[in-house]
């Protein structure tokens, strides 16, 4: 019990002390968002919350400072929760609950965050073959890869045209191609991106084709993707299955063995 008030109290105190150093950096800056400064900022770049956001394409829409209060929201949230839980829990485990609820409180908008960067990683991958193709036909009409990758970043949507769009950007402010790809690279984790930088840097280097590297890696992609349905669907053929076997074949059998009982006497009678 005075372990968990203790982190109720240390929880609260911490939300007060972000809420008025967020205060303060908002009035010296004047109206208006402003960046994280001095601790906060510190404090966020320990928890590595920028790189966070920008995995999750919120960077532009979700403040840090939103980060940083719900993290401490949740962090007061799970201390209250442990509050009244830890005297309900057997034995030694009270003090298990005291520090896990506080904890995971604290670490569930990372994990929410991680989650949409996971989603938006899928979206990019998914749109990433046939980005490939239009490069490959850019490619072989005579034209080179950073006109491509321009026109795939003005013409598209989604992750992968956001993506390519600060690569656009980098190649605009004088950033040389190879550079801005290896910053693509780095920004994109995964062996995808990777593979297309490799084939543009060959193609640059030692003037291989270019548009027979990137169409086939476009139908690599295709065909792991199909395998990757075929494998997901081929996981969910069992848990089908289980649920016909315990669900719908036992409520069957009671609708059945309800209307014999129902009509018991009327079957008796007829024998």
């Amino acid at each position: 019990m005075s372990a968990a008030a203790l982190l109720a109290a240390l929880a609260a105190l911490c939300a007060v002390a972000a809420v008025h150093e967020l205060a303060a950096a908002r009035r010296s800056s004047g109206a208006g968002p402003a960046p994280l400064r001095g601790r906060p900022a510190r404090a966020a770049l320990r928890l590595g919350l920028p790189e966070r956001l920008r995995r999750a394409g919120l960077e532009a829409r979700l403040p840090l400072a939103a980060v940083l209060i719900a993290k401490l929201a949740g962090l007061a949230l799970g201390a209250l929760t442990a509050l009244a839980a830890a005297p309900a829990a057997p034995g030694r485990t009270a003090l298990l609950v005291a520090l896990a609820l506080p904890a995971a409180g604290f670490i569930a908008p990372d994990a929410l965050l991680e989650r949409e960067a996971r989603r938006r990683h899928r979206r990019l991958l998914a749109a990433l073959p046939d980005a490939l193709d239009l490069l490959a036909v850019n490619a072989g009409a005579g034209r080179g890869p950073a006109a491509g990758l321009e026109q795939l970043a003005c013409a598209g949507q989604g992750p992968l045209a956001e993506e390519l769009r600060l690569t656009g950007a980098e190649l605009s402010c004088g950033v040389p191609l190879s550079r801005a790809l290896r910053s693509l690279r780095q920004r994109v984790p995964g062996s995808e991106l990777a593979t297309m930088v490799a084939a543009i840097e060959r193609s640059r280097r030692f003037g291989s084709p270019l548009a027979d590297q990137l169409r086939r890696q476009a139908g690599a992609l295709r065909r792991e993707r199909h395998r990757a349905v075929e494998e997901q669907a081929a996981r969910a053929a069992p848990k089908i299955q289980l649920v016909v076997a315990l669900v719908l074949v036992p409520s069957v059998l009671l609708m059945i063995a309800a209307g014999l009982i129902a009509n018991a006497g009327t079957l008796l009678v007829g024998f």
